[in-house]
C-alpha cells in the first residue's frame, strides 16, 4: 500500500505541476493538489520506512474466515453487479436488485424484496426527483 499511495502521490504531485499555483485572485488550482499530494508522498515515505522494520503480515491472516468472508464476497460481488446492471437497467432496477442481494441473506426473500425495492425508490425520488441530479434510466425513464 506504501508502494501504491507513493506512485498515486507521485503522479498527482507531477500533475499539480501543470496548473496555476497562484491566480490573480489568490490561490490558483495547483495550490491544493500540490501540497496534499507532496503531504501523502512524505507520509507513504514515512510509512514504507516504517514497514521493513515490522514483522511481515500475510493477506490470509487478514482476511476473515467461514461467513465473513460469504459477507465480504457478497458485498463486493454485489458492487461488481451494480455497475454491470446500471447501464442496461437504469438506477433504480440495478439498485433494487442489488439491495436485495444484500438484504437476503438476512431476511426472508419477500421483506428482503420490500425493502429493497423501497429504499431504491426512496433514494431515485429524492436524488433523481427532488435534487434534479441525473441518475442513469432505462428506456421507461426508471
Amino acid at each position: 500500500m506504501a508502494i501504491f499511495f507513493l506512485i498515486y502521490s507521485g503522479v498527482m504531485f507531477w500533475e499539480s505541476l501543470s496548473m496555476d499555483y497562484y491566480s490573480e485572485y489568490g490561490p490558483g488550482p495547483g495550490l491544493l493538489p500540490l501540497w496534499v499530494s507532496g503531504l501523502i508522498f512524505v507520509l507513504s515515505v514515512a510509512y514504507l520506512v516504517m514497514s521493513f522494520k515490522k514483522e511481515i503480515i500475510l493477506l490470509t491472516n487478514v482476511l476473515p474466515k467461514g461467513e465473513g468472508f460469504i459477507n465480504v464476497v457478497v458485498c463486493m460481488g454485489s458492487l461488481v453487479l451494480f455497475m454491470v446492471l446500471v447501464p442496461f437497467t437504469g438506477f433504480l432496477i440495478g439498485s433494487t436488485v442489488t439491495l436485495f442481494i444484500l438484504f437476503w441473506r438476512g431476511y426472508k426473500w419477500y421483506l428482503s424484496l420490500g425493502l429493497s425495492a423501497s429504499i431504491a425508490f426512496i433514494i431515485f425520488w429524492v436524488f433523481g426527483v427532488m435534487l434534479q441530479v441525473p441518475l442513469p434510466v432505462n428506456e421507461l425513464g426508471w
